[in-house]
C-alpha cells in the first residue's frame, strides 16, 4: 500500500477508535482501568509510529501509551499477538532468543496485535487502557470499519 494512503487509514483508524471509545468506558471495569484514559499506537512495517491518547488526566494517558507503546512494538518485532506470544514462549513452542526481546520485557497482556489492512500491508497495534480483550476488539473494530468505507 502506498504510504500516504497507508497512513490516512491509520489516521482514521485512531479516529474511530475515539469514537467507539464511549461504548467500552460506559462499562465500570473498563472506565475503571485508566480512569477512562486510553491510549493507542500503531506501528507500519517500515516503523514510523502514530498514535493518540485519549482521556483527561495526562499523567494517566502517558502511562497508557507506554504500555500500548510496548505492545505495538513487541508486535512489530514478533509479528504475534501480545498474550498468544507469551504463551507460546512459555509453552515452548517459539524461541525468545530469535526475537531479542527478554523475558522481563514481555508485555504479556492482550492489547497488541498483527492487523492486515491489504494483501501487502500489515500494522501492529496497541491499545492499552481497558480489559485487554476490550484493547484487541476496539482496534479490530475501527479498522474493518475503516477498511469497508475506503
Amino acid at each position: 500500500m502506498e504510504s500516504s494512503r497507508q497512513a490516512l487509514l491509520i489516521e482514521k483508524v485512531l479516529t474511530v477508535i475515539e469514537r467507539l471509545l464511549p461504548e467500552y468506558l460506559i462499562h465500570p471495569v473498563d472506565f475503571g482501568i485508566g480512569n477512562g484514559n486510553v491510549a493507542a499506537c500503531i506501528i507500519d512495517a517500515e516503523g514510523r509510529i502514530y498514535g493518540r491518547m485519549f482521556g483527561t488526566d495526562k499523567n494517566r494517558q502517558r502511562e497508557a501509551f507506554r504500555v500500548a507503546s510496548k505492545k505495538a512494538t513487541q508486535v512489530w518485532i514478533t509479528g504475534i499477538a501480545t498474550g498468544a506470544y507469551e504463551k507460546m514462549v512459555y509453552a515452548g513452542e517459539i524461541n525468545p532468543d530469535q526475537f531479542g526481546i527478554m523475558h522481563p520485557d514481555f508485555i504479556g497482556w492482550e492489547g497488541g496485535q498483527p492487523i492486515v489492512l491489504d494483501q501487502e500491508t500489515q500494522i501492529s497495534v496497541g491499545v492499552s487502557g481497558m480489559r485487554g480483550v476490550n484493547d484487541l476488539e476496539i482496534a479490530a473494530k475501527a479498522v474493518a470499519e475503516v477498511l469497508a468505507g475506503s
